[in-house]
Parts: C-alpha cells; sequence; structure tokens
C-alpha cells in the first residue's frame, strides 16, 4: 500500500544519484514521502499581479506580466558570462539577470514574447533588477495548476539552490510526486467519527492542498488538519508511555516514614516549610509509597526551596533502607549541594559522599568502595556518577538537579544502578516551563510545581538604567560593597561573536579597575573561554568573599549561591532572552537582604527589548514570564528537548495553537480513559499508525 511513497528519491524524475545527495544531506529526505512531509513556509498568490513601477522597496518580492523587449549575453571577468534581459509592462521597464544556466535560458528564453515573471527585486543608485527570476510564458501560465493558485514557497539552502531544488525546481518535483500519487498511498490514520465531529478533511486532500492550495479555505483546512494529526499522535505516543510505564514498570516500595525524616523534619528542618513546599512532598510521598516507579519534574523558580524538598525526599529513601543520589551539571554548584546537604544532616549519623571528575586517587577509591559496600547513605556529584563503575549496594532515588543540562542517555544509566528495579527519578528544574510546553515536552511526566516563596524572602528590587545613568550605578555599587555586600556585573556570551563578547568584558573589567582599584577592591573574573580549575578558583575567591565584584558571562547562571551577593548589574540587557534574564536574577536574593537587579542597555531599543526589560522590571514571577518569553520568542530549541526527539514539530507553533493542542490532548486522553489498548474497532487506525511510530524508537520518554 505505501510502497509508492516509500520510492527512493533518486528514482524521482528529474533527481538522479547526485541530486539526491543533496537532498539527503541538506534536508534528510531519503525518499518520495520524506519530500513530500516538508511542508511550505509561505504561499504566493500567483493570481495577483504588480506593476513595475510598484517596486519600490529592495528586497520585494513580485509577480510581473510583461514583454521580454531584449537579452543579450555579456561577457564578464574571468570569461563568465551573464545574461541581461529587459521586461517591459504599460509602467515601465525591470532589468532581469541571469548568471546561472546562461547557455540553457538563452536557447528556451525569447525576445518579444510576453511573460509571467517572479522574483525578488534588488534595488541599487535607483536601478531595478530581478536576478534569477522564475519565467513562463504568459500564454502557458495561464493554463498551469500551479500558476492559478497559491505558489507554496519552501525553505531552502544554497547547496539546493545550485542544483536546482529551490524554488520552482521543488515546487515540480512535489507536484510530480502527487500528480502520479496512487488513491491509497496515504491511507487515514484518524477515525472517522473524530473526522466528523471536528470537520477535518481527508490526509490525502491535507498532503494535496497543503503544496497547492486552490483557496484560502483549502489551505486553512490542510493545515489545521495536519497541525491536529501531529499533535494528536504526539499526545497519545506520550500517555501511552505513561501507561506502559504505570504498568509494567514496578517500582521500590518506601512503605514507611522513619527516624531519619522526624528527626529531620522535628530538630533540623531551619524554617516552616510553605505550603507548596509541602503539597510537592505529600505527591512524592504517595508515587513512591504505591509501588510504582516514580517519574517526577519538580519545577521551582530560583529560591523556592527544591533542595530541601529533594533532601526529604532523600531521608524517605534512607528510612527504607536504600541509598540516594544528587546529580549536578557543574562542579561548583555539585560542591554546593554537597557542603548544605553535609550541615543540613549533621548529627544524624547521615554518611554523605561526593564524586566528581576532580575526585581522584585514595579518595576515589574510597568513595567508590563505601557507594558498593552501602556505607554511603548519599551520593552528590556531576556527570561522574553516571560512569558504569559507579555501582551502589542499593540506590532507591536519583534526583537529577537542572536535567535539561544532561544528555538523555545519561540520566537513562541511572535506571540501571538498581539490578532488582530501577530507581525513583526526581528531576528538578528552576527554568520555568509554560503550560503548554510543559504539556508537550514532559506530557508523559508527573510534574509538581514549588510556586511560592519561602517566608521572609524579600522580591528583589529591579530597575532599567541607560548609559546616561552609568555615575549613579557605580554610586550604588559603592554604598553597597561598604554594607558589606558584593556584586555580580555580568556580560553577554553569545557564540557567534565570542571575540568581541570577551573584548567587551575585559574592557567592563578594565572600567571597572578605575572606579574601584587595588588594592582597597578586589575583582574576579570569570568566562567560559577559561580552563575549568580557574574558573572555579575565581568563584570560590567570591563565595568565600574575597573579592567584592564579580565580573562575569553567563557562566554563572545555574549553581552559585552567594547569600551575601545582594546585587546583579546586567550589561547589554538587551541582548539576552527573558529566561536567561530571569535566571540571572536569581543569582541575588538569596539571604535575608533587600536585593537589586539593574538592567543596563543602550538607549536606542527595539520594540521586542522594551517588552523585555519592562516584564522584567513588572514581575518576579517566573511563570509569567516564561509564558512572555515564549509568546516573544517562540519555542525556538527548547533547552533538552531537541536531544530526546520530542519536539519534532513541523506544524505546531505552541504560542498561537493552543486550540489545536488542548482539542488534541482531550481527544487523546478520552480515547485511552476508554479504550486504553485501542482495542475498539473504531479506533483501528490509531492502533496501526502508532504502532509505525514506535517502531524502532527509544523509549526515552521513560527516563524523564
Amino acid at each position: 500500500m505505501s510502497t509508492y511513497l516509500d520510492t527512493k528519491i533518486e528514482f524521482l524524475k528529474g533527481v538522479g544519484p547526485n541530486r539526491a545527495e543533496t537532498f539527503q544531506k541538506e534536508l534528510g529526505v531519503y525518499s518520495f514521502r520524506d519530500l513530500i512531509f516538508l511542508f511550505p513556509f509561505r504561499y504566493v498568490d500567483r493570481t495577483q499581479f504588480h506593476l513595475i513601477k510598484d517596486a519600490r522597496t529592495d528586497g520585494d518580492t513580485l509577480q510581473l506580466k510583461g514583454k521580454l523587449v531584449s537579452l543579450e549575453r555579456i561577457k564578464g571577468k574571468n570569461n563568465r558570462s551573464r545574461l541581461v534581459g529587459m521586461l517591459k509592462d504599460s509602467s515601465g521597464f525591470m532589468e532581469l539577470v541571469w548568471f546561472q544556466g546562461v547557455k540553457i535560458l538563452e536557447g528556451t528564453l525569447k525576445e518579444g514574447e510576453e511573460y509571467v515573471v517572479y522574483g525578488k527585486v534588488s534595488i541599487y543608485k535607483g536601478k531595478r533588477t530581478i536576478t534569477h527570476p522564475e519565467m513562463e510564458l504568459a500564454k502557458t501560465a495561464g493554463n498551469a495548476a500551479v500558476s492559478k493558485a497559491f505558489a507554496p514557497v519552501y525553505s531552502s539552502t544554497e547547496k539546493l539552490d545550485n542544483k536546482g531544488l529551490g524554488g520552482r525546481g521543488r515546487r515540480n518535483l512535489v507536484q510530480s510526486i502527487l500528480s502520479k500519487m496512487p488513491a491509497n498511498a496515504l491511507p487515514e490514520i484518524i477515525p472517522d467519527y473524530i473526522l466528523e465531529k471536528l470537520k477535518l478533511c481527508s490526509r490525502i486532500e491535507a498532503i494535496q492542498w497543503i503544496h497547492f492550495p486552490q483557496s484560502e479555505a483549502h489551505k486553512t483546512l490542510a493545515i489545521n488538519r495536519l497541525k491536529f494529526e501531529e499533535f494528536f499522535f504526539l499526545q497519545l505516543r506520550m500517555l501511552m508511555s505513561k501507561q506502559i510505564r504505570l504498568a509494567k514498570l514496578k517500582g521500590i516500595e518506601f512503605s514507611k516514614i522513619g527516624t531519619f525524616f522526624n528527626r529531620f523534619f522535628k530538630e533540623k528542618l531551619p524554617f516552616e516549610l510553605t505550603g507548596a513546599q509541602k503539597r510537592v512532598l505529600k505527591e512524592i510521598r504517595a508515587d513512591v509509597g504505591s509501588g510504582v516507579q516514580m517519574n517526577r519534574l519538580l519545577q521551582g523558580d530560583v529560591g523556592s526551596g527544591k533542595t530541601i524538598v529533594g533532601l526529604m525526599s532523600m531521608l524517605i529513601a534512607l528510612d527504607n533502607d536504600y541509598q540516594a543520589c544528587l546529580v549536578a551539571p557543574t562542579e561548583i554548584l555539585a560542591q554546593q549541594h554537597y557542603a548544605s546537604i553535609q550541615e543540613e544532616v549533621k548529627g544524624l549519623g547521615i554518611r554523605v559522599g561526593f564524586l566528581s571528575g576532580s575526585v581522584k586517587g585514595k579518595k576515589r577509591t574510597q568513595v567508590l568502595q563505601m557507594t558498593r559496600d552501602g556505607d554511603l547513605h548519599i551520593l552528590i556529584g556531576t556527570h561522574a556518577l553516571f560512569e558504569p563503575t559507579v555501582i551502589f549496594k542499593n540506590i532507591g532515588l536519583a534526583i537529577i538537579d537542572e536535567q535539561h543540562r544532561f544528555g538523555v542517555a545519561q540520566r537513562a544509566s541511572l535506571w540501571y544502578k538498581n539490578r532488582e528495579m530501577p530507581p525513583h527519578v526526581l528531576v528538578m528544574t528552576a527554568t520555568p516551563i509554560p503550560r503548554t510546553l510543559a504539556m508537550t515536552v514532559y506530557g508523559d511526566l508527573d510534574v509538581s510545581v514549588i510556586d511560592e516563596l519561602p517566608p521572609g524572602r524579600k522580591p528583589i528590587s529591579t530597575v532599567h538604567k541607560s548609559e546616561t545613568h552609568r555615575a549613579q550605578v557605580v554610586e550604588f555599587m559603592h554604598k553597597e560593597i561598604k554594607k558589606g555586600r558584593q556584586i555580580y556585573v555580568v556580560f553577554p556570551l553569545i557564540e557567534e561573536s565570542a571575540k568581541l563578547d570577551l573584548q567587551n568584558l575585559q574592557s567592563g573589567y578594565e572600567a571597572l579597575l578605575q572606579y574601584f582599584p587595588k588594592p582597597d577592591f578586589q575583582i574576579s573574573v570569570v568566562h567560559g573561554r577559561m580552563k575549568a580549575k580557574d574558573k572555579d578558583m575565581e568563584m570560590q575567591r567570591f563565595v568565600e568573599g574575597k573579592t567584592q565584584i564579580m565580573v562575569a558571562t553567563t557562566v554563572i547562571e545555574v549553581g552559585v549561591n552567594v547569600p551575601n551577593a545582594s546585587v546583579m548589574i546586567i550589561e547589554n540587557t538587551e541582548r539576552f532572552g527573558l529566561s536567561q534574564l530571569h535566571q540571572l536574577r536569581g543569582r541575588v536574593g538569596r539571604g535575608a537582604e533587600q536585593s537589586f537587579c539593574i538592567l543596563m542597555t543602550s538607549y536606542k531599543l527595539s520594540k521586542e527589548a522594551r517588552e523585555r526589560i519592562s516584564t522584567m522590571v513588572r514581575t518576579n514571577n517566573g511563570f509569567e514570564i516564561a509564558e512572555a518569553d515564549l509568546r516573544l520568542r517562540g519555542p525556538g530549541d527548547l533547552e533538552g528537548t531537541r536531544q530526546s526527539g520530542v519536539l519534532d514539530l513541523r506544524l505546531i507553533n505552541l504560542v498561537q495553537d493552543t486550540g489545536i493542542m488542548n482539542t488534541a490532548r482531550h481527544y487523546a486522553q478520552n480515547i485511552l480513559e476508554k479504550d486504553p489498548r485501542l482495542e475498539n474497532p473504531l479506533n483501528a487506525r490509531l492502533r496501526i499508525h502508532l504502532s509505525k511510530l514506535m517502531k524502532n524508537k527509544n523509549h526515552w520518554g521513560r527516563i524523564s
């Protein structure tokens, strides 16, 4: 049934082995099916014609109709020729230029004939030119189906264009596949009762119309149908994989709350838990006591008290005679967790170990031996914990902090650290995830949210200042240092201009030396190009209070906990994304003192930059900021989602398509509640399509 669409792309007329290789390398297209499932990103209304005089802006894309009054080959440097034509309509003249395929075009284009011309206008010194326009004889264009409707525009690359596989070439190939496609080549995959209820067009219509819609209505029907299909099957897969996990994966049952937990709660807890922390602990206790493996995502803003919830979860594991581990993405963050947890459990008889790449020799051997023998209750460290040499006697709970920093396969290795049953997994993140995104990316995880700050924490006061206020900002820094506080000054680091940014940071540091001269003041400098050892040493000096100011790039975004640091100054704020700004701001406000975040920008700002900055000044709520960031920036390459292949979304827009997404999820949930195994004959199409989708897929979703 599907053999036609599975034909190798090289066998499509007009492709061949050479072009097929370009398709494979540039677009990952290996078959007819691959090509027709790469959709246009916009359309040109080919029923609309402009006059030449309408071309007023450089970069305008126009469709013109006119007479080709002249055609001449002109020899240039290095014996390279170009073909120059002149098009005339009732309003004026337009120059047409070709640098490639000159010989072929010279033989096919005819002076004196009327053409339909389509291309991008460039204007130089008042002269209007279209380079490499698409040309069609007006008398034949009128009959062509493509020209009568919306012409699809596909994303392309220079290599595709050079091989004639961009623009018109690609359009002709897609049309060729669709015109010869047998009626049964694209069987329907959505049940009739959903198609009827939601008034969706058929799958074959959707594919035909998304490439070559004959009207605006066809285009909308096709796009909505394919968006629904994409998200509906994503949700079905996630929800079914969660079902499978709950049914198949037995979990270690933590049946009691014992001495460790109770003593900590009564004697050691430094403050009253917030309502949100209590609620989340209750959810975790229910999970780990259910006999099913826990797979929970814990979201909480910076400073909301996730770590204490993590620690108390580990104490439940200890009370049930199991070990626990906590993995952090950087050495300094792992060290901080180790130091604070050691301090918090002092006197309870709990042995805590630390492991990272820098722990070597006897010390490493001892930690590994104690972990293997079960003498260590809690092991804290970096990705070194994923290594095969780390063997636990009986691990019951694995906590992963800032989970998006780790690859899925790395996290998976923790599963095999317990030979009998996989340990319970709690992944923590301080990156707030908007609801639509959580539903998409973490649809098969249970999600807990800590949405209130501990009592006594003062909201960070955020202000926006431009370069004209520099003296005022420096004066404020002096006052805070006099009070014994410390200050971060952060510069952007964007990879494409790393060299420029380093100069920026360097000149910023030199300017600060004038305002804060040695030996009265000490300044730490940290950036991504430093050796890890030097970076850690500089950070450590700041943590210990030996330096008053830390000049850094965004390497300090995650992890440094310095309660004494009360001021965060962010330079060139306009170059940061909202979520990143929020993460940086979260580095201060960790002590009882009032903290400040100063957003420094140039005077000229784009509309979007102004909106980002006013959002930061207005609110400290991470979830509100995440929603605004998604609205302004779109999902982009969401941290960590690309690696698991979850977000391979071609059409769905996570900001604009919430209606379609909610409908798709609602239908997926309803179907699986009534028919968990899709055994109902009405759902046969779903069962067949899902089995194809799940073939050869690693079920990374089960590993948080």
